[in-house]
């Protein structure tokens, strides 16, 4: 979901290396039925070929998507996000997500949902990796309790929060790799060391080291290109700042009646603006 910025500018949700590194390695048909296994244990025959991915990417106009879903044999319609900041909005987005979803499932199956025959739907599950040091947590989050609480709700929603995942299963080694992660990046900050550390550490520990020797280079260009995405957003709205700053300088001058002269002083003195920068803003904003 865009995110408003100052001023009222867009700026794109930041994706973090950690959550692209989800997607990518469920995008693989192997650690997906790794992924099926673990939330279903009991199920031991499950195939590759049963599973569909049905992951979302920009069905709406601010590009809502989703982190995963995928379809097991059209039976169940799984929904999974991992997420390091604890939110219950994520409840808003899987109704948006599942709806979605669903149209988009009646389509490919080509049913109708005007005539008099039942459509058939798959049973959805909805899951949050969760990566934060929340104390605080609960096994489900509610839509009804959390968003329409003291009273009945035609409307509800449930989803299954996931902290850690079973020993050893691709869940626990996906939550290892984030937790391992973050200690780099205390360390070294984002930077290519950080990464090539944590891929390091997480081979020795045996944690995704199929999926990071196999792809190593790929995982290294994935969250390199994450960090640089994030300088170019945070240098525009380091600079959205200034100039909001700018303009309030500008605009409380006038409203005090502060000389003209004395507020471009303030603005080299304090912005660090050339003369002609300074005399630029002020004609733009000095009403």
């Amino acid at each position: 979901m865009m995110e408003k910025g100052l001023e009222g500018q867009l700026k794109p949700p930041k994706r973090t290396a950690k959550d692209t590194v989800f997607t990518s390695l469920f995008r693989d048909k192997g650690y997906l039925l790794q992924l099926y296994q673990a939330l279903h244990p009991e199920d031991a025959s499950a195939k590759e070929e049963d599973l569909k991915i049905i992951t979302l990417e920009n069905i709406m106009a601010g590009g809502i998507f989703n982190d995963l879903g995928f379809l097991f044999k059209e039976k169940l319609i799984f929904l999974i996000e991992a997420q390091s900041t604890w939110t219950v909005n994520i409840l808003v987005r899987v109704v948006l997500y599942l709806a979605k979803s669903y149209q988009d499932y009646i389509i490919w199956t080509g049913q109708d949902i005007y005539g008099s025959k039942k459509v058939e739907l798959p049973k959805p599950e909805i899951y949050v990796i969760y990566t934060g040091r929340r104390k605080a947590r609960p096994e489900t989050i509610s839509l009804a309790e959390e968003f329409f609480p003291g009273g009945e709700c035609c409307l509800n929603v449930t989803v299954h929060m996931i902290y850690d995942g079973k020993k050893g299963d691709i869940i626990s080694q996906y939550v290892s790799f984030t937790k391992v992660f973050d200690e780099q990046v205390k360390k070294y900050g984002l930077t290519v060391q950080a990464v090539r550390e944590t891929i390091s550490i997480c081979k020795d520990r045996d944690v995704l080291k199929e999926y990071l020797s196999g792809r190593e280079s790929e995982v290294v260009d994935i969250m390199i290109t994450l960090f640089s995405q994030e300088e170019v957003w945070d240098m525009r709205e380091r600079s959205v700042k200034k100039e909001a700053a700018v303009r309030a300088t500008i605009e409380d001058g006038q409203d005090y009646g502060i000389p003209k002269e004395d507020v471009l002083a303030k603005l080299r003195c304090k912005y660090g603006l050339s003369e002609m920068d300074a005399k630029k803003q002020i004609e733009l904003y000095w009403q």
